[in-house]
C-alpha cells in the first residue's frame, strides 16, 4: 500500500476516533504497532496531528489524536485524489466491458 494511502486510512480513523489506542488502531488498520507508531511520528512531525496526553487520566499512556488544521486539509485532498482514481478505474473497466459486449 503507497504511503499516502495509509497517512489517509490513519487520518480517517482518528478523525473519527481520536483517542484509539495505538494497539486498537494498528489491528483496526491491518498494520505492525511500530508501522504505526512509526506514521503517526511522521504525520506529527510534518503537524498534521498533535498527540495529546489525558493528564487526568490515572493511566498516563492514554492520548488522544488531534488532527490540525493543515491535517483535515491534507485528508480532504488524498480524499479527493483516491475518489478521482478510483472513478478512473471504474471508468476504465466499463469502458473495457462495452468493447467486450461489442465483440
Amino acid at each position: 500500500m503507497e504511503k499516502n494511502q495509509e497517512y489517509l486510512n490513519i487520518l480517517r480513523k482518528l478523525k473519527k476516533k481520536p483517542e484509539s489506542s495505538q494497539r486498537n488502531l494498528s489491528k483496526n488498520l491491518g498494520m505492525s504497532l511500530g508501522k504505526l507508531n512509526y506514521c503517526l511520528n511522521a504525520l506529527k512531525k510534518k503537524g498534521l496531528i498533535k498527540i495529546t496526553n489525558f493528564k487526568k487520566n490515572p493511566k498516563k499512556l492514554s492520548y488522544a489524536y488531534i488532527l490540525t488544521p493543515k491535517g483535515i486539509s491534507l485528508k480532504t485532498k488524498l480524499t479527493i485524489n483516491f475518489m478521482k482514481k478510483k472513478m478512473k478505474e471504474y471508468d476504465d473497466l466499463k469502458n473495457e466491458l462495452d468493447k467486450e459486449k461489442k465483440l
